[in-house]
Order: C-alpha cells, then structure tokens, then sequence
C-alpha cells in the first residue's frame, strides 16, 4: 500500500485515517448507525498501518493500532484509585427505598431536593479509567475500593471505547462506568464453553469480569466487551454541578453512556420509572439488574456524604428475579461436533424476562439425575443472568403419579451408534466418525472465523453438502470446484466462484488456526497459539510426547491427553494428510522455536522497538520477543528496559538516550534471539 512520500503529508494523512476511523467506530459501536462498508474500513486501518509502520514516530496512544498489542502478560499491577470505588446500598423493594428517601431528607432538612437520576443498573464490572491531555492512559478493576488491577490493555480491546476524548483538555480526567456483555455475546460464549466442555458463566458479569482480567489480550478482544460511563471523579473542577449534566458532558466527550436515564422530580415519578423499566429492560441488548436513583446535584451529595462502604446519596433499586412454572412436553438429544450427546427439555410456551422460553439444557445425565427431571413434570424455569433458560426444580406436588425418570439413550438419535461414556466424563458421546450430526458440526467449527475462515459456507451450505455426500469430511472441501457448487439450489454462478475462492485462500491460513480447526478436543484459539508457538510443524506436534506436550504453559494433562489420543487416530492422520496434500499450510512461518524459549535475556523486559527492521518485520521482532517472555511497547518511558533501534529510528531512539535506556542494534537483537 502507497505510503506518501513526504512526512508532512504522511503526518497529515495518518490523523485523517485516525478522526475518520474515530468516527466510525462511534457510528457503528455506539449509535448503531455505520456509513461504511466493512472492507472500506478494513483498507482505512490497513493504510493507517502502512503509514505507522513507515513512520513509527507517528504512532500515537490514541491509533486503532493500539487497541490490542503484544503478546499474555505474566500478572496484573497494582492501582490506586484517586478516590475510593464505593459500592451501593440496595434496596429490595419499595418500601426499603421509601426509608432511604426518609433518611435523606431528614439529613438534608430545608435543603431537601426532590431532584434525582434514575439508571438502570447495568449487571457488569465496574471500572476507573484516567485521561491524560485527553488520551486514555489507564484503565483499572475497582478491587477493594480501594486498590484495584492495572487491565489497561483489555480495556483498550473495547471498540465503543474512544482513546482520545473529543474535546481533548489538558490535564487528569477520571471517569467510571462499568464493563459488561450484550446478552446475545454472553449466550453465544456459553454455547461455544459447552461445546467445548469448559464450565459455564453464570452470568454477563461474570462473563465480562473474566474476560477482562483475561492475561491474552486477543481472547479479551474477542469476547466483544461493552463499556459504559456514569461517573466523572472531580467533576466540579469542570464546571459539572448535577448528575444529568455529568452524564451528558460525557456523551459530548464521546464516552459511551447508557442512554436510558430520566430526571425525576418526585417520588411518583421515580416509582413510574421502576415501574416501566422493570417491563421495557428485557428489550435492551444490555443486562440490568435494577435502577440506580441518584441525588441530582452535587452539592447536596456533599452534604449527605458517604459511609466507609457506600455514598447516602444513591442507592440501587433491585428487581425480583422472575421465575414462573412450565411444563415439560419432551427431552430431545442434539449431537455435537465431538460426538457429545445434550440432552435439551421441550417445554409448554412460557413468557420470561420479555420472551417466549421453550426449551432450555439439561447438560447430562446427572443433572438430570440432580434435579430429578421427567417428561411430563412441571418445573420452576427462570433466566440465568436474565438471558438462559434453566430449570431451577420440580413442582413434586403437580407430578403426574405414573411418571418415569428420564434415562438418556443407549444410542446416538443421528446414527443409531450405541453412546459410550468415558470415565471421568459424565458426557455420552457418539463414537462413529462418520455420524452426520458430528460431520455438520466439525465443518461448522472447521469453517468459522476463528478456524480456516471461509466466508460464504454457513450451515445450509453444509446441510447440502453433506446431505448430497459431496463432503464426508473437512477435507473434502478443498476438492470442491466452482462448477459443483453452482449446481447446488440458490448457489449462482458467481456465488460459487466465490466460495471456491474463499475455499483455496484459506489454505494460507496460519498453523495454529488449522490446528484449532482440527477439533481437538480441549484445544481452542488460544491453547493452539500457545501449542503452535512451541512446534514448527505439524510433523513435530504429531510426533511429540504427551508428557513433553503436559508441560507446556496453558496446556496440563487432560489437554496434552487430548492432543496425542487425536493424532493416534488413523482417522484423524487420514484428514491431516488430504488437507496437507490440498496445500493447507501445515508449519509456521517464522522461526524455530523450543519449549525452552523463555530467556533471561528477554523475561519480564519491556521493550519497544523502533526504525526499520532489515532481517524481519517490527510485528514478527515484537512476536520474538514476546515468545521469550519480554512485553512490548509502542512508547518509551522511565520504564522502558530496552529500545531496539533499526534505521531511521526517530523520536523513540532520542527519547531513550535522554532516558538513558539500554539500546540493541537490530544485529544485537538477532544475536540475542539466537
């Protein structure tokens, strides 16, 4: 991509690309509104990072480029916040919040405001971000209040969030909100975890707060985080007096806010404000719990002041939990990609937390067992988090008296394969390889972004390559040719092509993509980066121990037992070598590396590198470094370890002589590598 010649125009071209790129964000991940098509996107950010590549000097802490860097770090540090993260006292009904306004008014005496806010109570984890002349420079957990974790750079994976406030100020600005998950992402998490057997979140915020104290930054980045703000620490020294006007300064500084706050000027109204979010909150993508009522203006808030655990000018107003009864019609078994069979309970309609529920998981066996479930009983069904369906109990006293316990089968409803179950699973599985339902779920998993990321082949797609028997494997998709797509129904001639196309490019895909799209069992996104950043090849990885595999970080036993029971199977051998025949990329590209490559050289260093690397690019060099246990930067500080320097280094290179940081020649970088 054509980089402009001069550094005048480049400078100038690269702050277009950031504001215009700003813009868009805010239009797609706040107003739900975007004006741009993907890939016009796409090639913005790409030449913004040609540009910054070219000129390094030129990457500022509030570049796109910045949202995600470097590789796990080793552990979170410590912050203190400028002033306490206090909680809320709750109030659990409204004779609860009744008393707390009694108790406000009667502090507040003749000064007694019936101004308040109400926001609803977003159900996520609450957050202390610090500007610094208008650029977000620290994000950090609440903690004890007091102290909370530095998860600066999991904060910056948050597309809605903006790195620059848009009336950039000088000075330290703080603002607090909280960091959650939209319902659909947190039900989608949980399918994928049980897919893969991983324990389930019971709720959006434990889902985002796992996800945010995340050590990958690329998994943080993929659990499609949202974060919003209430809260401006200090805000009389910028001319804030009253809540409302907080949260609209904000807004105006384009920080994401909820959107669904009211001014009330009395109680009624604040009681007819529950009463209409309680019924319109399940139509919200985000989870909310209750309301938050607020006393208005700030100089009152002075007044009333704070216990050592909670403000006396605000509480959180909770909603019930709604449960109702159903009754179960039915038990299906659905079949997954490894064969697991999920037994899943068909119930009468119900509406629950604003939708229709029908159906909801009973997980094996022994849950089943655990709650005594039968078809036939009626059952205490509520929303776990608001969002999925789940069986609470039995109503014993409406069970009909010629009721059975529920027994899963002895073979799989796909096939007619007799299930086995494999101490200490308490899963059944369907042992044939060939199973249609295990087929369309491992081409499913094998096609999707993460994987070989082949646009254009969804689950109809499949249903009609498997159903004609044009691919009885994975690896059969890459015999497919455009004129055998199009003569299926409602695929064009161009539709196929395309397909094809999207077909013969993933076969660039890297090792560690493939190695996920195997469908080993255990091993995901990440476990296959950590696996593929020890073994060049997929000859080393197949030939390797399980004891050898066991002692890798992030992988243990249960997932080196996995790996070698996998590759042990011809089957499984059988589909590796058609996909390597096919030109499926089966080894990294970059350098050898070793299970010792953690160096003393290079652990716990930061580093940032600068100028133009002849040898590599600055993203393989930082990759390098990182898989030796050093931690990158774009920015030079006090801080800073070590500079490696290329040529034409630039404003970072003067920085660090004046820092009196270690400097390495690119020579000196290689030599260390090796």
């Amino acid at each position: 991509m054509a980089v402009p010649e001069s550094f005048a125009q480049a400078s100038a071209r690269a702050e277009a690309l950031r504001r215009e790129i700003a813009l868009n964000d805010e239009l797609y991940y706040i107003l739900d509104s975007p004006r741009m098509e993907d890939h016009e996107y796409d090639a913005m950010l790409r030449e913004l990072s040609a540009i910054e590549e070219a000129h390094p000097e030129l990457l500022t802490p509030d570049s796109p480029n910045m949202r995600v860097r470097g590789a796990p770090r080793g552990e979170f540090h410590k912050v203190i916040h400028d002033a306490p993260m206090q909680s809320l006292d709750n109030a659990l009904d409204k004779d609860e919040l009744a008393a707390f306004f009694d108790r406000a008014y009667r502090s507040l005496g003749e000064n007694a405001s019936e101004s308040w806010v109400c926001e609803p109570k977003i159900d996520g984890l609450a957050v202390s971000l610090i500007y610094n002349d208008g650029i977000f420079e620290i994000g950090s957990t609440r903690g004890d209040g007091h102290v909370g974790e530095d998860v600066t750079q999991n904060i910056r994976t948050i597309r809605s969030l903006p790195l620059r406030l848009k009336h950039a100020r000088k000075g330290r600005i703080e603002v607090r909100g909280e960091v959650c998950m939209a319902r659909e992402d947190f039900a989608e998490l949980n399918r994928t975890r049980e897919e893969s057997e991983l324990p389930l979140f019971a709720n959006p915020r434990n889902a985002a707060a796992g996800s945010l104290r995340q050590l990958d930054h690329a998994i943080t980045s993929s659990r499609r985080l949202k974060i919003f703000l209430y809260h401006v620490n200090d805000a009389a020294s910028l001319g804030i007096d009253a809540q409302r006007d907080m949260l609209r300064w904000l807004e105006n500084e384009g920080l994401p806010t909820q959107g669904h706050d009211r001014l009330c000027e009395s109680s009624d109204e604040i009681l007819t404000y529950l009463d209409e979010w309680g019924k319109s909150r399940f139509a919200d993508s985000i989870n909310t719990d209750g309301v938050v009522v607020k006393l208005n203006l700030l100089s009152l808030r002075e007044k009333l002041g704070s216990t050592s655990k909670a403000p006396r000018w605000a509480i959180a107003f909770k909603y019930p939990p709604e449960e109702k009864r159903a009754k179960i019609l039915n038990v299906e078994i659905s079949v997954g990609r490894t064969g697991r069979l999920t037994p899943t309970a068909v119930m009468a309609p119900v509406q629950l937390s604003g939708t229709t529920v029908q159906r909801a998981s009973l997980h094996n066996q022994d849950e089943i067992d655990r709650k005594d479930v039968r078809i036939g009983d009626t059952v205490w069904v509520h929303k776990a988090g608001e969002i999925i369906p789940e069986i609470l109990r039995v109503d014993l006293d409406a069970r009909p008296l010629d009721s059975t316990p529920f027994t899963m089968p002895t073979v799989c409803p796909a096939c007619g394969a007799s299930a086995v179950r494999l101490p200490p699973e308490v899963a059944l599985r369907c042992p044939n390889r060939s199973c249609p339902a295990q087929l369309q779920e491992e081409l499913i998993h094998f096609v999707s972004r993460d994987c070989m990321d082949i646009n254009g082949i969804g689950e109809k797609l499949i249903g009609q390559l498997t159903e004609t028997g044009l691919v009885k494997s994975a690896a059969d998709l890459y015999d497919l040719s455009p004129q055998t797509l199009s003569g299926l129904d409602r695929m064009a001639e161009k539709s196929a092509r395309n397909v094809a196309t999207a077909i013969a490019s993933s076969k660039n895909r890297p090792f560690y993509a493939v190695l996920n799209a195997l469908g080993v069992r255990n091993v995901g996104k990440k476990t296959a980066r950590d696996i593929t950043s020890r073994f060049r090849d997929m000859d080393a990885l197949v030939a390797a121990r399980e004891d050898e595999l066991a002692n890798l970080d992030g992988v243990g036993p249960t997932i080196a037992a996995s790996i070698t029971s996998h590759f042990a199977d011809p089957h499984n051998m059988a589909v590796v070598s058609r996909l390597r025949a096919a030109g499926v990329r089966m080894e990294n590209d970059g350098e050898e590396v070793t299970e010792s490559i953690i160096s003393e050289t290079f652990a716990g260093k930061k580093m940032v590198f600068t100028g133009e690397l002849s040898s590599m690019s600055r993203p393989d060099a930082e990759a390098a470094a990182e898989q030796r246990g050093a931690f990158t930067s774009a920015s030079v500080s006090r801080k800073t370890d070590v500079v490696v320097a290329g040529d034409n280094p630039g404003s970072k290179y003067n920085k660090a002589l004046s820092l009196g940081v270690t400097i390495w020649s690119e020579a000196e970088f290689l030599e260390k590598l090796e």
